[in-house]
This record gives structure tokens, sequence and C-alpha cells, in this order.
């Protein structure tokens, strides 16, 4: 369903999908790409994972970044976009008491994401989907203990895998990789296997 989450600069467009339980075992907070690029929360490798993490079992809210469809407010950089995502973890904190959080982003919002998922402590997943690791920094992360999950493909033109594989030597347990073979930053051609391995990653993990 369509709402709206409360913020200093204004209302937020989100939209919050729920699965046949009214007490799941854990919720997810999605964040999409660059919004001066054309990220939205309607993006097809969100939309994907969020999909992946309902078939797994849990609740999802998506929503579009200050400035972006009807948000208000303006790009901050990744500044304000992290008071975006802590109004969006506390909604769900709020709907799902006590429920862990997942907090999941793709490209800049796997940044701006993890940055405020890493120290909230409602939040128990990390999830990085095609993280910029070679433009931005991830070092925020080399102290964090909360279960980490990068997915990267091969052929990441804005993050040559190797570079994920130096983050992951300073990042402490638990951690992993999924590594999708081909896969371009777009996940062109791969959204199914992309949103398949997740599924198989969420399943595994849930009751964790």
């Amino acid at each position: 369903m369509g709402l709206m989450l409360s913020t200093s600069v204004g209302p937020l467009e989100a939209v919050l999908e729920e699965g046949t339980s009214s007490t799941p075992k854990a919720v997810a907070v999605l964040c999409h790409p660059h919004p001066q690029y054309g990220g939205t929360m309607h993006n097809k490798v969100v939309v994907r994972a969020a999909h992946a993490l309902q078939e797994a079992g849990l609740a999802t809210l998506r929503f579009n970044f200050r400035g972006v469809g009807k948000s208000a407010g303006t790009f901050d950089f990744g500044e304000g976009e992290q008071e975006d995502v802590a109004a969006a973890i506390a909604f769900m904190s709020e709907r799902y008491p006590k429920t862990p959080i997942w907090l999941a982003g793709y490209s800049f919002g796997a940044w701006v994401g993890l940055k405020v998922g890493a120290r909230d402590e409602r939040v128990t997943t990390l999830i990085a989907i095609g993280a910029a690791v070679a433009l931005a920094d991830f070092r925020f992360l080399e102290e964090c203990r909360k279960r980490k999950l990068f997915i990267h493909g091969t052929k990441d033109e804005f993050a040559p895998l190797e570079h994920l594989h130096a983050l992951m030597l300073t990042l402490p347990e638990p951690k992993d990789v999924i590594v999708i073979e081909g896969a371009d930053h777009f996940f062109t051609g791969k959204l199914e296997e992309l949103k398949q391995r997740l599924l198989e990653y969420a399943r595994a993990h849930l009751s964790d």
C-alpha cells in the first residue's frame, strides 16, 4: 500500500508490501539508487529485491528519497538521505515492534542505507546490491559485526569485483558475497538470477 513517511523536510513517498503473516520473522527497508541518475523506488533491481524478500516471508518498505517522485525536499548528496533511511526504519519498527529489520540498498542506496543500518541497533542484516565500492567509502563497516551480504556482478562497470574483494578482507564476520557471473551494474539480463539468489539467502538466514 502507498503511504507517506514523516521527515524534517516533509513527507516521503513510500510503498509497504506485507505478506500474509501479521507477525513476520523479519521486515526490510529497501533504498534505491542515485536520485540524480533516475533512481527511484520503482527501479527494477529494487523491486526484484523486494519481491525476493517478500517471497521469503518479509514485509518490505520501499521509499523515494527526498526530492524524488512525490517526496518533499531536494537531493542532499547522501547526508539528508540518511535521515530518510532513519525515518523508514522508524516506521517499520513502530509497525512491527521488536521485529528484526533488514536494510537493503542498491548502488547509492547501499552506501547511504548501510551507513544508517550499521549504527541502528534495530537493524540486524545489511544487504548491499551493486555497491559502488570503487567510488564510495565503505570503511564505516570495518567495525560492524552485523550480518552483511554483498551481491555483485562480475562485469560491474562502476565497481570492479577486485575492489569488493579488497573491502571484504577488512570487514569482520559475519559476511557473505554472492557473485553473479556476467552481470553488469544494472544486472541487465540477470534480474531473475539476482532475485533467486537473494531469495535463497533470505530463506536460509531468516531463522538465524
